[in-house]
């Protein structure tokens, strides 16, 4: 074992007296920084003792011969595998030992992607994947005036349980409830912490230890594997399944209804579709019949879409306004998805089941804290007026962008990037498709431009992986080796973000 280079491994001490490591410790607490950059320094040690082992048993195996994050340059598996052997034939294992970087440059680098890793928390990034409710990355981007009420009421104290007027004890709900009823027509409303939790409260509240019916084709199961029969199982209902697959006819919910009926239940299929030979009940009729056996009729829209997308050439999308005008009595759906505000789920209809819902204990544990009331009420406040919405609400507004507007954000990013970089990435225009996400619109598309990046010496998972390490992260899309960016999710004001990223990557080659 060649003692010299581990003698060359610099101690803490004077590795904490260095610039590079004393810059972390005005970031990170000292102890934190000290601890980390004992296990950099043992996993050097530990690199070192495989590399040397590997050159003095002749090992020509893959992967045998280690590479580590603190050496200069790199090799191919091959190369790794081959390397060993011959060079200490040549008696090049000892310069091999040399060429690793052990300057506090180096290893501040390697303590610094540590700390990223153990201190890797939400932060503000790019979508440039196209997806415009992308899961992963938050789902919906709130408006701006949604956001400056965030800041504004986390100032200090806020009234959100507390009428100004009489200062008297008030409810946090009150202002979503009217603005909900003012732009769908129900008669009152509830807020909880999402879909889940809104369907799980309906279904607790009305139909504990009863029947609800359901379609078999509407047995849904959505994100994290949370299915429809075990949401149903956990509220205390039974459930009752009626028609088939692919057909479910009124008949079959009326031949279903008995005395233990507690409330039918109507999931919309917002993250699937079934076509072919098919057929499903009309809302209406489905409430009409609730009606006809003062059974009431619960509504899972999951997406929750006020705006008719089909007159701005989208697929359509049944709204929250024409589920309740249908005589449904409970309507539940998400708010973070086509609505564009925070997560959140409301349950919208009927005074009378809204009430007995506002009474079950745990409406107190699903409820909302003061920022999701913040951002929901200044969300909703933009559906007053339908094209303010659509101006303001980022979500809506990717969804009905022009590709000619996304093109030309395509040309201002490749306008803005030096001849250098255009040469090393090959940076082309393609005509592309978005997705919408989240569980909305499945299988729909939106036509689109995007900008393809290749490089000759760096591969795709390399570069894509280069712009996540951003600051902030740039997340996009890989096809046939090449990285994707679709400028539908990309907003005017971080075009710039990404062409400063790229030159990055370039330079660094």
């Amino acid at each position: 074992m060649n003692q010299q280079a581990f003698r060359t491994i610099p101690s803490v001490h004077k590795l904490l007296e260095s610039p590079e490591i004393s810059q972390l410790m005005t970031m990170y607490p000292r102890q934190v920084v000290v601890n980390i950059l004992r296990e950099v320094l043992e996993n050097i040690r530990q690199s070192l003792v495989c590399k040397t082992d590997t050159l003095h048993r002749h090992d020509n195996s893959r992967g045998t011969s280690l590479n580590p994050p603190f050496t200069k340059g790199g090799m191919n598996e091959e190369e790794r595998g081959n390397s060993g052997k011959e060079k200490e034939e040549k008696g090049e294992g000892s310069d091999q030992l040399k060429a690793i970087d052990l300057t506090p440059g180096r290893i501040s680098c390697l303590v610094q992607q540590v700390l990223r890793q153990k201190f890797n928390g939400i932060g503000y990034a790019v979508n440039a994947t196209g997806i415009i409710l992308h899961t992963g990355l938050g789902r919906s981007p709130l408006a701006d005036t949604a956001a400056e009420q965030i800041a504004d009421i986390v100032k200090g104290y806020c009234t959100l349980e507390i009428e100004r007027l009489t200062g008297r004890r008030g409810s946090r709900y009150q202002g979503i409830e009217k603005l909900v009823c003012m732009i769908t027509g129900a008669e009152s409303a509830l807020v909880v912490n999402n879909n889940a939790a809104a369907v799980l409260l309906a279904l607790d509240t009305i139909a504990r230890g009863k029947e609800v019916i359901i379609s078999r084709s509407e047995l849904v199961e959505i994100g994290g594997s949370f299915r429809m029969p075990d949401v149903m199982s956990r509220s205390g209902a039974c459930l009752v399944e009626v028609g088939t697959t692919n057909k479910t006819y009124l008949s079959d919910y009326s031949n279903a209804i008995t005395e233990h009926t507690g409330l039918i239940l109507k999931v919309h299929q917002s993250n699937f579709k079934i076509i072919g030979f098919t057929k499903s009940v009309d809302l209406k009729d489905l409430a009409s019949l609730g009606k006809t056996h003062t059974i009431p009729v619960v509504y899972d829209l999951g997406s929750g879409a006020f705006v008719d997308l089909h007159k701005f050439g989208l697929p359509y999308e049944p709204t929250v306004q024409e589920a309740i005008k249908a005589g449904t009595d409970i309507v539940t759906f998400s708010t973070d998805k086509l609505l564009g505000g925070p997560q959140g789920g409301i349950i919208a209809g009927k005074k009378k089941w809204i009430d007995l819902l506002k009474k079950n204990p745990l409406t107190r544990a699903l409820r909302v804290g003061k920022l999701t009331v913040a951002a929901l009420e200044a969300t909703l406040r933009l559906y007053l007026e339908e094209d303010r919405a659509l101006k303001e609400i980022p979500t809506l507004k990717m969804m009905v962008t022009p590709p000619e507007i996304v093109e030309a954000r395509c040309k201002r990013l490749t306008d803005s990037i030096r001849q250098e970089t255009k040469a090393f990435l090959n940076i082309s225009l393609l005509d592309g498709a978005s997705e919408m996400g989240g569980g909305s619109l499945p299988g729909e598309v939106i036509p689109t431009k995007r900008i393809s990046l290749h490089s000759e010496t760096l591969h795709a998972e390399e570069l894509a992986a280069r712009l996540r390490s951003n600051t902030p992260p740039i997340f996009t899309r890989i096809e046939r080796n090449c990285v994707i960016m679709d400028m539908r999710t990309v907003s005017d004001t971080e075009i710039d973000i990404i062409a400063t990223a790229l030159e990055k990557v370039s330079s660094q080659e």
